[in-house]
């Protein structure tokens, strides 16, 4: 958010100044006025009461502050109204979101998808484009981590759509690791340290794998930057492929544990994408760490509000407050109750 050079202020408050002149040069004339009705305003004490005392220092600096921050509404340059994906956001209120990858060999067995006839890395492609679509991708940045026998992150904090899609596009990037079983924790070990400068609750981990020989042990501990953690599955979960010697198949039951070790949420993504509800929960609880700035307009706005309302009140408050002195002759005794 840009602010306002000191500068602007200038004006405004010469005008404040000199309308709090003219209201004290009026409040006094008025003084002088009332002088010669205190009897009859105040009683025989002749001793203002109440709101009377402080009604002229009220009206002074409600005055002068409407008169200023009218100024300095009027002069402050005209903002062009922007849609969301168009506004620009400060780099220290990003969010972010880390992909972890799998990229073994199983990720190409082609049983994912409502059908069973894509692989499963394609099928991760579709639920991550979807997951794109549907959140504010201007206010994001997203990194991509690779994992297979061991983790190296593809890219960082990007927000280049079509660069995302190109590495989810079945990119061959097993062979950029020496064969052998996944380590899907390594890949998490890098989502953490990736995570660990970035400010508390900005990020979201999202794991895509088929949970194929996931070890039991050796669990990462996820920085204060990650607000949540997202495990799909990809891969038919019932019937297997036949890869390197072995049947391979989502396994639900590891990625379910990988989860709650998290203390993030599992979603089979074979068959469905990622719900609405949920990427809108996910956004909201990163935002809630998000604290309201408040800039000199939303001041001036507030400082007319207070200041235009004091204005409004005042005389209500001077007719019931103002004085006790209640002249006149009351009726009493049987008049009164007859009346």
């Amino acid at each position: 958010m840009v602010e306002e050079p000191a500068m602007s202020l200038l004006r405004p408050l010469i005008v404040a100044a000199v309308t709090a002149l003219i209201v004290l040069t009026a409040e006094f004339l008025h003084l002088r006025r009332i002088r010669r009705l205190q009897t009859l305003l105040f009683g025989t004490d002749r001793r203002a009461f109440g709101v009377a005392i402080t009604a002229a220092a009220i009206r002074i600096m409600a005055v002068s502050c409407v008169a200023g921050c009218l100024t300095f509404l009027i002069l402050l340059p005209a903002q062009p109204l922007q849609s969301d994906g168009a506004r620009e956001v400060p780099y220290n209120k990003l969010k972010h979101i880390v992909l972890v990858l799998d990229v073994s060999p199983s990720m190409r067995l082609q049983d994912a998808g409502a059908e069973r006839d894509i692989s499963r890395m394609s099928r991760a492609r579709e639920v991550m484009q979807s997951y794109f679509d549907r959140v504010p991708m201007n206010e994001f940045r997203v990194s991509v981590v690779a994992t297979y026998t061991d983790a190296f992150p593809v890219v960082e904090a990007t927000k280049d759509i079509g660069v995302l899609n190109n590495i989810l596009a079945d990119l061959p990037m097993h062979f950029a690791f020496p064969p052998g079983d996944t380590d899907l924790f390594a890949g998490i070990r890098a989502a953490a340290q990736m995570a660990r400068p970035w400010r508390p609750r900005s990020t979201t981990v999202v794991i895509i794998s088929d949970g194929d020989t996931v070890p039991a042990t050796g669990m990462p501990k996820l920085p204060a930057a990650v607000a949540d953690v997202v495990v799909v599955g990809v891969g038919d979960a019932q019937n297997g492929s036949f890869i390197a010697g072995r049947n391979s198949r989502q396994d639900v039951s590891t990625l379910r544990q990988i989860a709650a070790r998290l203390g993030g949420i599992y979603h089979n993504g074979n068959e469905q994408h990622l719900s609405t509800e949920l990427i809108q929960r996910l956004t909201r609880r990163m935002e809630d760490n998000d604290g309201r700035t408040w800039n000199r307009r939303d001041l001036a706005l507030l400082f007319l509000g207070v200041a235009s309302l004091a204005l409004a009140i005042l005389p209500l408050l001077l007719h019931y407050y103002g004085t006790h002195w209640q002249p006149g002759i009351r009726p009493s005794g049987p008049r009164a109750s007859i009346a």
